[in-house]
């Protein structure tokens, strides 16, 4: 009876205490009362000893009584209050490191499908439902688990698994991209984030119930232990957003980081078998971890394709702002370079001499050139190959450029040989407009963001802040991927835009409508003032590649006009819903890509 009674001391002792060597005091006493009465009142409380929640042999509750720990015999234990306190550590520990690996995967994910569905605003959602869906899986199965199996012997192994399923990624990325893109661009991008990243994310979800399970003891502090951990896991997932957008990517490549994020959830996983239950064969494991070699570490792909054509990965680049690409198509005596981002074919030259082998580049400054007979100062805006600039600087013509990419000018410089003498800007285009006070008698948009011009570029606030960067009798050009003949809407809605700021507007296909269905790249001009002719003899003797020549003659004079009954409406910063009514012809262009460009180059990662 008088250990009976000195333990319920203990009880009110231990729910007072503030010293922190007994932070569960409450239940912990309880638990002990239970312990040591169970002889004198046997079956008093049967459920709190059967049910108990250990999370392994090796970790114990902290229990204080004179010095000592209670093993779940009742007998007493040396040593476990350190190990329990390093364990809880761990547990903090872990909650930080998933948190943040968790947002590495999110991230990474756009830079993986993005070469294959662009980058845009389905994409996105695509990659936020999966995650989200995965985790709440993760919450509910995790919290199941840890009612079942309330040990961290569980938890590790989840992570191990979620580790080991991070590395597959890179391993079949692109067996799944290939099945997944004949699906189109929104349920295939879906079904191919769900199957790459969400049974890592599944895992992962699970980690946190687990984390409650068994950290918290009390009901009385539920609360700011649910609170505690998830704080922890939301800074985690704060830090690796921002190493990842600001750190990795621009200097590590997409399978190394996979390959990384991997590695450190296995080594998560396994240092506690290792350390709390003493596994010493598990130590060779997490040393080996890291000589897992990482995918496409080696040389970048160089393949032949079909007709014979040998097609090279020259460079390859992650930056903050997307993944470009630089290759080359060399058959016989043909030599063909391009740059590309994100997938998107961001220009092309034939390196004998240098001009473009495409059409767009030569309509929008040929066009300008026959409407205004002097121009001496040009904005370029979205700097690509460098083309459009460089036709411009070799006449003269002192260009400034504005991209929001600095990678872009370095590999404009380096590979496409480009020597801007004006300003190199690299800032968004929205920001400069906003700010600059210079005055142009060109302006060229030509932005790209993955498979159309970027939204807030082509509202009425945007537009309206070119037309100020404009000289009185100044010209824009836009370069737009549009469609002429079937889903008008949002074509016609940008020109419907661009009619309530400036004066005239005129739509130049740079393709054959006929050929293509309606749609293609297609030269905006707009001016203020009266109408003017285009002066078409002032590009005679300009060169022109033999690769366009035929296109650009044939269609340079062609000018089209929507009839005045077509559906459109004026686009705004509140109102710009161009990701998804121009969906059909995003997912056109995107199929000409995938089938005009080899799978290893566009796959590649690094």
């Amino acid at each position: 009876m008088k250990q009976f009674l000195a333990t319920a001391v203990a009880f009110f002792v231990g729910k007072s205490r503030g010293d922190g060597q007994n932070r569960n005091g409450t239940y912990l006493s309880i638990r002990l009362i239970a312990r040591t009465s169970s002889g004198l009142f046997p079956g008093l409380f049967p459920g709190l000893i059967k049910d108990e929640i250990v999370m392994d042999d090796v970790l114990m509750k902290d229990v204080v009584m004179d010095d000592q720990l209670m093993d779940k015999t009742g007998e007493p234990v040396r040593g476990t209050l350190a190990q329990s306190r390093w364990m809880l550590l761990y547990l903090m520990f872990t909650a930080l490191v998933c948190g943040g690996l968790v947002m590495v995967i999110e991230v990474l994910g756009s830079r993986m499908i993005g070469p294959f569905f662009g980058v845009s605003l389905f994409v996105w959602t695509s990659l936020i439902t999966v995650a989200l869906i995965a985790l709440a899986l993760g919450y509910v199965i995790g919290g199941q688990l840890a009612d079942r199996h309330p040990k961290a012997g569980y938890l590790f192994a989840i992570i191990l698994l979620s580790g080991v399923a991070v590395l597959l990624i890179p391993q079949y990325k692109l067996v799944v991209l290939e099945l997944c893109v004949p699906m189109g661009i929104r349920m295939g991008a879906f079904v191919s984030a769900s199957i790459l990243f969400g049974p890592s994310l599944f895992l992962l979800g699970c980690v946190s119930p687990f984390l409650v399970k068994l950290a918290a003891t009390e009901m009385d502090n539920i609360g700011a232990t649910v609170g505690g951990l998830y704080a922890l896991s939301t800074l985690g997932s704060v830090i690796g957003t921002v190493l990842t957008g600001f750190v990795l990517i621009a200097y590590m490549g997409v399978n190394s980081i996979f390959h990384l994020t991997g590695v450190l959830l296995c080594v998560l996983g396994l240092s506690y078998f290792l350390i709390w239950r003493r596994l010493w064969w598990v130590a060779p494991l997490v040393i080996g971890v890291f000589f897992l070699p990482s995918v496409q570490s080696g040389e970048m792909p160089s393949v032949i394709a079909e007709d014979g054509t040998r097609v090279t990965l020259v460079a390859n680049h992650d930056s903050h702002y997307g993944n470009l690409k630089v290759v080359d198509y060399q058959y016989q005596d043909k030599y063909i370079r391009e740059m590309m981002i994100d997938g998107l074919i961001q220009g092309g030259v034939d390196m004998s001499d240098g001009q473009s082998i495409y059409a767009y580049p030569y309509f929008l400054t040929l066009l300008p050139y026959a409407l205004k007979p002097q121009i001496d100062t040009a904005l370029v805006i979205g700097l690509g190959a460098g083309i459009v600039p460089r036709w411009l600087e070799q006449r003269g013509i002192t260009t400034d450029v504005v991209d929001i990419d600095a990678a872009v000018f370095d590999f404009a410089a380096r590979y496409f040989k480009v020597n801007i003498s004006g300003k190199k800007v690299a800032q968004d285009a929205r920001y400069f407009l906003q700010n600059s006070t210079d005055r142009y008698d060109l302006v060229v948009l030509d932005v790209f963001n993955g498979d159309t011009t970027p939204g807030h570029l082509l509202s009425l606030e945007a537009l309206t802040l070119v037309r100020e960067r404009l000289a009185e009798d100044g010209i824009l050009t836009v370069n737009l991927v549009g469609d002429l003949r079937v889903s008008t809407y949002m074509t016609a809605s940008v020109v419907k835009t661009l009619q309530q700021v400036f004066d005239q507007i005129q739509i130049y296909p740079t393709v054959d409508l006929d050929k293509t269905g309606g749609n293609g790249n297609l030269a905006l001009i707009a001016y203020q003032g009266g109408e003017r002719s285009a002066d078409l003899t002032r590009l005679e003797g300009v060169d022109i590649s033999h690769y366009a020549r035929q296109e650009v003659l044939a269609n340079i004079g062609k000018r089209f006009e929507f009839p005045v009954t077509t559906p459109a409406m004026i686009l705004t910063d509140d109102y710009n819903p161009i990701d998804v009514f121009d969906s059909s012809l995003r997912e056109s262009v995107r199929k000409e890509i995938l089938e005009t460009t080899h799978w290893d180059i566009l796959g590649y990662s690094g």
